[in-house]
């Protein structure tokens, strides 16, 4: 059953496309599209597309998006459908809906402005204000963006230093227990410089290679928006999706295999950064709501065919 709620939800989840759209548009990004069926989703453990045939749903367009970016496209985003077998809950379904976006010549830094940008202009097109009240509290966007780091925000919330002693397990398991329900929830945060452990595809800072260049975005307690500098050193990143093969395998997941056609784009890619947002999350914050089924009709369906 689609609520009637949910109906009345539909057309101003509808404005947030069109804003996100307009601000991107204005800021000379192109919109592309990309396969969503792949042959090799990049290799992160805990991230599981569905099999299709002898191919995958995309989790995300991360790769083929780069590979553009090393063809000469300089500034692209794409929203679009994005699947992973693990994702479910309030905030999660197994489909969902992502924006990506990158720059080349660029940093994570720079990516701070877009966000920023992206959110601001989509409350004032969809609430009519910076303002906005979400769980119960009132929110303003157009206030200073708090930046922690992940190495403080653990001493201080979880008592140990991710940079000097890591541990895979409890850095997971601190980060969603005692780290993000600690962050601000009346102001907009970023989490800033993960351990290198968690790099992912992201580059390593120049100056603490303990430390990569990401971050992710928090607003009311609810992360939105993950981002990078490009890891663009192709041996080093063979490295890692070997890596992350055998820990998929270490969790019982199924590894992926390698995308050697990115494998060839990366060595041709500028120095870039990329960021992903969830439009349902968003969606969520703008409209006040707490489940991601009263922003998006057929969750329950769609959850049960993964």
């Amino acid at each position: 059953m689609i609520s009637p709620v949910l109906l009345e939800t539909l057309p101003r989840r509808a404005e947030v496309l069109r804003s996100i759209r307009m601000t991107l548009d204005e800021a000379g990004f192109t919109e592309v599209e990309t396969p969503i069926r792949i042959p090799a989703p990049a290799n992160e453990p805990h991230i599981n597309p569905p099999q299709s045939g002898n191919a995958f749903l995309r989790a995300s367009p991360e790769l083929q998006m780069k590979r553009l970016i090393s063809l000469g496209l300089e500034r692209i985003y794409q929203i679009g459908a994005c699947f992973r077998t693990n994702e479910r809950g309030d905030r999660h379904n197994p489909e969902f809906t992502m924006l990506e976006w990158y720059r080349s010549n660029s940093d994570y830094r720079m990516l701070i402005g877009d966000i920023k940008k992206i959110i601001v202009d989509a409350a004032c097109n969809v609430c009519g204000s910076t303002t906005i009240v979400f769980d119960g509290r009132e929110i303003d966007l157009s206030m200073s963006w708090e930046i922690i780091t992940v190495r403080d925000a653990f001493k201080q919330f979880a008592g140990w230093d991710p940079l000097e002693n890591f541990d895979a397990e409890r850095f997971h398991f601190d980060m969603a227990m005692k780290v993000e329900p600690a962050l601000p929830k009346d102001h907009p945060c970023i989490l800033m410089d993960y351990p290198h452990q968690e790099a992912s595809l992201a580059r390593l800072s120049e100056e603490d290679e303990r430390v990569a260049e990401r971050w992710e975005a928090y607003i009311g307690g609810m992360e939105l928006c993950n981002a990078f500098s490009e890891l663009v050193d192709t041996e080093t990143q063979r490295i890692r999706f070997e890596e992350a093969r055998a820990e998929k395998i270490r969790l019982n997941e199924t590894p992926m295999p390698i995308d050697e056609n990115f494998m060839s784009a990366l060595g041709a890619m500028p120095p870039s950064a990329g960021a992903a947002l969830g439009v349902d999350r968003l969606a969520m914050l703008l409209l006040d709501k707490q489940d991601i089924a009263s922003v998006r009709p057929f969750c329950q369906l769609i959850g049960n065919l993964y």
